[in-house]
């Protein structure tokens, strides 16, 4: 099975090399191109891209959607597979490329998703939430839709049927899975494909990371309410969980403030995403849909 690997960037010159190094040290019996689409990059993303002879694309601002730019790059991929994983991502094995599109070939499998770790220079409670959503143990295939395309693969044929909605503001990812699902296919978690997963993220960055998400959950859960009260029974649960687990890990003193910073962001990022998402302007929209 051939393979195209697809990336959206956006300034990500930091891990940039360091991903693009990585699959092409990759153990894979077929063939790898590599697409990226850039939406205005200004911090040396676009050499990297050029040095690495990527497929490299570009992509303007007033055009931008994540899903927009996913099509982008999927309508130039030539594999079998598209795999997407984020310009700050690199990959935790030589292995990852094999063992993500590997459930590809089971009847019935046509998305999958690979674990997300981070190191020693991400926030600790990010750390908790891949731990939650990125288990140790493979689910082959899985119940549900959940997916995340910071590590994910798809068949080529199904994206030409289903392509992502541009129109989202994020969850892009999710929004296909529950389509597809609903149509009979399935859906995997590859825990033996993981990759680093590293943010560089200011505390706006993280809140808006969440309101984005939560405007876009609400196009495809809109049965999902937030109350303020949830707001606040969110924040104080994760902040006691993380504490818990800092505590375990004998790392309190050093965590306990950017815990609560973080969780603060994430719920409040999340409360404000599903109360305003009726309501944004054009002007609004355009800073959601931008990532930065």
């Amino acid at each position: 099975m051939n393979v195209s690997v697809v990336i959206r960037t956006l300034n990500e010159s930091r891990h940039l090399n360091a991903l693009l190094c990585g699959i092409a040290e990759q153990d894979y019996e077929g063939q790898v191109d590599t697409v990226i689409v850039d939406s205005g990059s200004t911090d040396g993303t676009l050499e990297i891209a050029e040095a690495h002879k990527t497929n490299l694309l570009h992509i303007a601002k007033e055009e931008f959607s994540f899903g927009r730019s996913l099509n982008l790059g999927c309508a130039a991929a030539s594999g079998d597979a598209l795999v997407f994983v984020s310009g700050h991502c690199i990959p935790a094995s030589r292995s990852w490329l094999s063992e993500l599109v590997h459930p590809l070939r089971a009847d019935g499998i046509v998305y999958c998703y690979g674990r997300q770790i981070g190191n020693d220079a991400s926030r600790f409670s990010e750390k908790q939430i891949f731990a939650k959503y990125f288990p140790e143990t493979s689910n082959i295939p899985q119940e549900g839709f959940f997916t995340n395309n910071a590590n994910s693969a798809l068949l080529k044929r199904v994206w030409e049927n289903h392509p992502f909605d541009e129109q989202l503001t994020g969850l892009e990812d999710m929004h296909l899975a529950r389509q597809l699902v609903l149509q009979g296919y399935r859906c995997a978690y590859v825990a033996e494909a993981p990759v680093f997963h590293l943010h560089n993220e200011s505390w706006r960055q993280v809140r808006r990371r969440f309101e984005r998400e939560a405007i876009a959950m609400q196009h495809i859960m809109p049965e999902v309410h937030v109350t303020f009260s949830d707001f606040v029974r969110y924040v104080m649960s994760a902040i006691l969980f993380d504490f818990g687990a800092a505590l375990r890990q004998k790392r309190f003193l050093a965590e306990a403030g950017e815990i609560v910073l973080y969780r603060l962001m994430q719920f409040w990022g999340s409360y404000r995403g599903n109360h305003i998402h009726r309501d944004i302007s054009r002007r609004r929209k355009e800073a959601y849909f931008y990532p930065r």
